[in-house]
């Protein structure tokens, strides 16, 4: 089982990390997980704070000489703007120089406040910021390491900001993952992505903020990850919860889930043929479309795993004109400020990456096993040669 942990504030000393399961013999540098976190800055309508934090990375445990151990792996984050916050977020007994009284509606300040007790907001947003997901993306990206020893390769792209959309169908391959890095907005579609930027700009000039959808692909994914036996193991409920718990996410489809509410049943499935020359990763069992998003009864099916992630628009504005209520003295008022995106789209779609590797890789090494990556990809590729001898086997 691979399980991870992360630790840490928004404006804390550090954010950590630890990740159990991972099987020993890993390749993994420091530069490896600093690419997906330099990568998780990207995208245009980002606000100055990119600019200001820098991710320095420490490998702490769990890796020698280049590679995985087999025991935890613990990495930490360091924050280069702390020197600016100790008076605020010092662990040693104190106070603040000012409390924040007046919780940001659309966050998780007054529900926490009210929950904990808190009568400071900072006590709960420092945690609730999606800055934690840095920590996340480490941890994804050492998930997407294993699974590429069994050729699992996943991107992410996205196909709206604001009312800016994707209106083509053709979708990226992983040779394609630069290309897209490489676009302001992490979009595929230079159209749109021209589109995109226009509306950023637009909503920037007046102090707003923008939603928006990024799509994960997830290519050559073995057929029968998950299960269909129990609903706590199927792929799709373990996907959907890993996807929802992104910060601003507010709705996951997988496949054409939306879409597919409002067709008939003749219209809405993926139909099945047999290619001896098709990858191996379902035997030869084909769907050519993507209607169901690779998932079928709560176990991956062999084709290609399509999940999309709905992001509102992010509640801290530029332009402080959200009502609230000051919770010392119960008047009415506007939310505080902190520092900002117009938009951070383009980022969700590196953290659901990570969200949706750490799922795959799990359910893998559940199916799989193994105390290696030699063994954990030995036991997939006995797998993938068995698959052709079952379900009556190969085509005489």
């Amino acid at each position: 089982m691979l399980r991870f942990l992360t630790a840490g504030e928004s404006h804390g000393q550090a954010l950590s990390v630890i990740i159990e399961g991972l099987p020993a013999g890993l390749e993994i540098t420091e530069a490896d997980l600093q690419k997906d976190l330099s990568r998780r800055r990207l995208g245009y309508g980002r606000g100055p704070r990119m600019r200001f934090e820098v991710d320095q990375l420490r490998l702490l445990g769990g890796i020698r000489h280049g590679r995985t151990l087999g025991s935890p792996v613990s990495v930490e984050i360091a924050n280069t703007e702390w020197p600016k916050w100790v008076d605020e977020m010092d662990p040693a007994p104190g106070k603040p120089s000012k409390t924040l009284t007046a919780p940001r509606p659309g966050h998780a300040d007054l529900a926490g406040m009210q929950k904990y007790g808190f009568d400071d907001s900072r006590d709960v947003l420092e945690r609730a910021s999606a800055r934690e997901t840095a920590a996340r993306v480490v941890a994804g990206s050492l998930a997407k390491a294993l699974l590429k020893s069994i050729n699992v390769e996943i991107l992410s792209h996205v196909i709206q900001i604001g009312d800016a959309t994707v209106y083509g169908e053709q979708r990226p391959l992983p040779s394609d993952l630069d290309r897209i890095d490489d676009s302001e907005v992490r979009c595929f579609d230079p159209e749109a992505e021209a589109a995109m930027i226009a509306t950023i700009k637009a909503a920037a000039k007046e102090g707003d903020s923008l939603g928006g959808v990024a799509e994960v692909l997830a290519y050559n994914v073995p057929v029968g990850l998950g299960s269909h036996v129990h609903w706590d193991r199927k792929i799709d409920g373990l996907l959907a919860q890993a996807l929802m718990s992104i910060q601003a996410i507010k709705a996951v489809e997988l496949g054409d889930g939306i879409e597919g509410a409002g067709l008939r049943g003749s219209e809405a499935h993926d139909a099945i043929t047999y290619d001896t020359n098709e990858a191996p990763s379902s035997a030869g069992y084909v769907r050519r479309t993507a209607r169901a998003g690779g998932i079928e009864g709560g176990m991956t099916s062999g084709a290609l795993l399509v999940a999309r992630l709905y992001m509102k628009p992010l509640a801290s504005l530029n332009r402080p004109v959200l009502e609230t209520v000051d919770v010392a003295t119960k008047d009415s008022t506007v939310s505080f400020k902190e520092r900002t995106d117009v938009t951070a789209v383009p980022a969700m779609g590196v953290v659901a990456e990570s969200m949706v590797a750490l799922v795959l890789a799990n359910e893998a090494l559940r199916k799989f096993g193994g105390d290696s990556v030699a063994e954990f990809s030995r036991n997939h590729a006995g797998y993938i040669a068995h698959l052709g001898e079952t379900v009556s086997g190969p085509r005489p």
